[in-house]
């Protein structure tokens, strides 16, 4: 199957659900949607929902550089023609919006080779069709204490056996613990319970807070610091009962070395949106080699194709944005 064109659509809906983070302010779902068309009809669709702007930025990455990389490659050759994007963009940095656009067609290609086989790509892939651990995310800080525990009740009430709350940028340490106590208290103890804090504190902070947390029987502590500072990360997993986890801000296996290398965050939250699934399979490969389990970042409609194909799964995560969207074929 050749690749013969590549078409670009920019889409803007409104939430149905906004996300209250308490540091974006979130009102349309901004959608790159990537169609590459092949010489035997086939067509696959990928598309990106970044969350940060930028859409007629990424679009021109797809138009002018990648695109001209793609057309008249075979499409069955998709981990080929990722690293061929790879290759070629180098100067442009191994991380941001680039690997962003890559990760979009790499999505489209892999779905116009899931439609040509007519399976889905977790067959594909080896998987099987067993149940998937779900938790129910979007305990939004911005809905405040109460408006927490309504959320997490509300998905308990659909089922969910576990739940995720976020805490630090609008709460004092108090309050999150407080919030914490109350999720706790309010669910029992038969629900999981897990805390994002959005790279909010220092490592001193999320060491003392985390402490406290402990008493809470919490299934992990989420971002507690930025993204790059690895010795921070490791040094809170060290201080902590509760187990440390992320990875949803890294782009490619490179990015997330140190987690390899240490093994002291057991499961990684890589995000398709930052390498598409050729390196989320690479990524969960080498988390398999080193002991550590995938629980991947947001999407579902993506997410659940590798965890269902991977040795190593842990949950998918369940943000129900762009349920409004999707028509079953």
């Amino acid at each position: 199957m050749i690749i013969s064109d590549i078409r670009t659509h920019l889409l803007s809906v409104p939430y149905v659900d906004p996300p209250q983070t308490g540091f974006l302010r979130l009102e349309n779902i901004d959608l790159l949607v990537v169609e590459v068309e092949t010489d035997s009809g086939v067509v696959g669709t990928g598309h990106l929902h970044p969350l940060a702007g930028g859409m007629r930025t990424l679009e021109m990455c797809v138009q002018e550089m990648l695109k001209p990389l793609l057309i008249g490659q075979d499409t069955r050759e998709v981990e080929a023609l990722w690293q061929r994007m790879w290759e070629s963009t180098f100067i442009q940095g191994r991380m941001g919006i680039t690997v962003m656009a890559m990760s979009a067609l790499d999505v489209a290609l892999w779905d116009a080779l899931g439609r040509s086989e007519n399976m889905p790509l977790w067959e594909l892939w080896g998987g099987q069709p067993d149940p998937l651990p779900v938790y129910g995310s979007g305990c939004y800080r911005g809905l405040g204490h109460d408006g927490m525990i309504k959320k997490a009740e509300r998905f308990v009430g659909q089922g969910f056996k576990a739940i995720k709350m976020q805490v630090a940028h609008l709460f004092t340490h108090d309050e999150d613990v407080a919030n914490v106590r109350d999720m706790r208290a309010a669910l029992g103890d038969k629900i999981e319970i897990m805390v994002d804090v959005n790279q909010g504190w220092t490592t001193e902070e999320a060491i003392t807070v985390g402490r406290q947390l402990d008493e809470y029987g919490i299934s992990w502590l989420e971002e507690p610091v930025l993204a790059d500072d690895f010795d921070g990360y490791h040094e809170i997993a060290d201080a902590i009962s509760t187990p440390v986890v992320g990875g949803e801000n890294h782009f490619t296996h490179h990015d997330l070395k140190p987690f390899f290398v240490s093994g002291k965050i057991p499961i990684l939250q890589p995000d398709v949106m930052r390498g598409g699934y050729t390196e989320l399979r690479v990524i969960a490969e080498h988390a398999h080699q080193a002991g550590l389990r995938i629980a991947p970042h947001l999407f579902p409609e993506f997410s659940a194709q590798l965890i269902a194909s991977i040795p190593n799964p842990s949950w998918l995560e369940y943000m129900g944005w762009c349920d409004h969207l999707w028509v079953e074929p």
